[in-house]
């Protein structure tokens, strides 16, 4: 994959009807700022739970309605499972135009060998995590669960989201963040010099010094109902944008472009002065 132009990153949008802000900021930036790029990428738990392709409750009908004029626009659209919404399929992908991508993938933007992930393949501290994931990830689990009617299945999601509450309030901070030497195996797997991951919810740009090169590990922001922001490739390097919910809908209710202020530079992994070795 070698993308040209502009593209935005975004991810952990959480989007669900106990957050109807989020919702209406995340319907505004597809709306706007979204289509101005050639490609989107959508790097996991952009719904806080999907429960299969048929689940027709809110928000869903309105964001795939919104990512299908995305990509009747022209834009690309890439999207990637979270630990959220890993149950996303092939009629999501038909009615959307978007396109599903492994994780990881593998890809180049201004000449870099650019990795993306969602990011909960990195945190290895949390043990208990990572076996859930894997049992949750096996297909025969999955078709077990999507032959549950949608009811069954709605009550088994709002279980899981009250325990994994319960849970992550109970573990230490440090084991739900990445692990630096599992970053540098990926790294190293994949002879990348930039990683792009959302997940953890602790945005940032981190640069790291692998076997006598420095990379660079961009962590995307989790969307809140007064802020998102999208990471941005273009010609001239990248940056980062806030999308701010001023102006975000009108008298009549129709979503209109969110307010997008500002950037922050980041740092080529070709140079910088600050650099975690590993």
């Amino acid at each position: 994959m070698n993308p040209q132009g502009v593209s935005l990153f975004v991810s952990d949008l959480h989007l669900s009807p106990d957050r109807p802000e989020t919702l209406s900021l995340a319907l505004s930036f597809l709306a706007g700022r979204a289509r101005e790029a050639d490609r989107l990428y959508l790097l996991g738990d952009i719904f806080d739970a999907w429960i299969g392709d048929d689940d027709d409750s809110s928000p869903n009908a309105e964001v795939k309605a919104a990512l299908a004029a995305v990509t009747a626009s022209g834009v690309r659209c890439h999207l990637m499972h979270g630990n959220r919404d890993f149950l996303i399929g092939r009629a999501f992908c038909r009615e959307t135009g978007c396109r599903l991508l492994r994780d990881p993938t593998l890809a180049r933007f201004g000449g870099e060998s650019t990795l993306l992930m969602h990011g909960d393949l990195l945190c290895t501290d949390d043990v208990a995590y990572q076996r859930f994931r894997r049992r949750i990830r096996n297909p025969l689990v999955q078709r077990l669960f999507l032959w549950r009617s949608l009811a069954a299945r709605r009550k088994v999601a709002a279980d899981y989201r009250r325990k994994s509450g319960a849970a992550t309030a109970e573990k230490a901070p440090q084991i739900m963040d990445v692990n630096q030497e599992t970053v540098a195996r990926y790294l190293r797997r994949y002879g990348a010099v930039r990683l792009i991951h959302g997940h953890t919810h602790r945005p940032g740009d981190h640069l790291i010094a692998i076997d006598g090169r420095e990379a660079v590990r961009s962590v995307l922001a989790e969307w809140h109902p007064n802020q998102g922001e999208m990471l941005v490739h273009e010609p001239s390097g990248w940056h980062r944008e806030p999308v701010l919910p001023s102006q975000s809908h009108n008298l009549q209710g129709r979503h209109r472009e969110p307010s997008v202020t500002g950037s922050s530079p980041i740092p080529s992994a070709t140079r910088s002065s600050t650099v975690t070795k590993l």
